[in-house]
């Protein structure tokens, strides 16, 4: 039986591969952009198999509107993928509060919203998967981009924390968490803060690198392929890491922080309470502290 997916952003960059990759395979799609006119090749295309919506993600109203009409359209939906989202890069001090509102109202409150709008419907039929595109900078912070990585750090945990939220409902969730892949992420699409003074070895030495080297290595292509292949896992992960560049900065980043965490151990250790159980007993992996009940 044929999925019903709802993509968002599904013009451009890595939401059009996965739009057109889902299609192939023969399953209905939901895409929404800010303008249909640039999903037209593929309605024309797919005339049976795709549902063009009009959505702005940061309006709520349209939100739920978007998915009531999936809903009557389809009757369910099986994958939701929460992609749309965009770049900022600058110094944490010169962002605009306009932009620092963009990236979270679009990167974070959006997916989160469209999740909680979809959520009755999966509940109701105990099964469903969602992706939420993340990014390795839900993982890793680096500067310049600081109010982006603050929303795909808030995405992540969201979904990780959501992912045993409703596990027992037969919803798996999946943060992906791709490094740089060639869409317009760092090109047409990416906006800047204001330039100030003091950042020149940190924050311009990235603008820097954005605008005259980076060559992003990954394929969006196969990061849809893989996304597509992700859907029909039965034990999907809750994080998965796309992309040579992401799987070479998390392994640095492991090192690093198990590094500092044994370092600071002590320290960590020597807060506790003097009345306090010395064994920590977790309750079914979740960390759940039962030594007092």
């Amino acid at each position: 039986m044929s999925k019903i997916w709802f993509i968002t952003g599904s013009s451009r960059g890595l939401g059009r591969s996965l739009t057109e990759a889902v299609l192939n395979t023969g399953d209905m799609v939901a895409a929404t952009a800010r303008n249909l006119g640039d999903l037209k090749d593929l309605i024309e295309k797919y005339p049976d198999q795709i549902k063009a919506i009009k959505l702005d993600v940061t309006n709520i109203s349209q939100i739920h509107a978007a998915v009531k009409e999936v809903i009557a359209n389809f009757g369910r939906i099986d994958v939701l993928v929460n992609n749309a989202g965009f770049g900022v890069t600058g110094a944490a001090e010169a962002f605009t509060e306009e932009q620092v509102r963009n990236q979270l109202e679009t990167n974070l409150y959006a997916p989160i919203e469209v999740t909680r709008a979809v959520l009755p419907y999966m509940r109701k039929e105990r099964s469903g998967r969602i992706l939420q595109i993340s990014s390795i900078g839900g993982r890793i912070g680096n500067p310049g981009l600081s109010m982006y990585m603050a929303a795909k750090f808030g995405l992540s945990g969201f979904s990780e924390a959501l992912a045993k939220e409703v596990a027992p409902l037969g919803i798996y969730v999946t943060s992906i968490e791709p490094g740089g892949f060639r869409t317009d992420w760092a090109a047409a699409s990416m906006t800047y803060a204001e330039h100030i003074e003091g950042y020149e070895t940190t924050v311009d030495a990235m603008i820097n690198y954005f605008k005259n080297y980076y060559v992003p290595l990954g394929d969006p292509d196969k990061a849809a392929k893989a996304m597509v292949d992700l859907a029909k896992q039965d034990n999907p992960p809750v994080h998965l890491i796309l992309g040579s560049e992401s799987v070479g900065m998390l392994k640095q980043y492991f090192t690093d922080r198990q590094t500092e965490f044994e370092k600071w151990l002590p320290v960590s250790l020597s807060t506790d309470h003097d009345d306090s159980p010395e064994t920590f007993k977790l309750h079914d992996g979740q960390g759940f502290n039962t030594t007092n009940k």
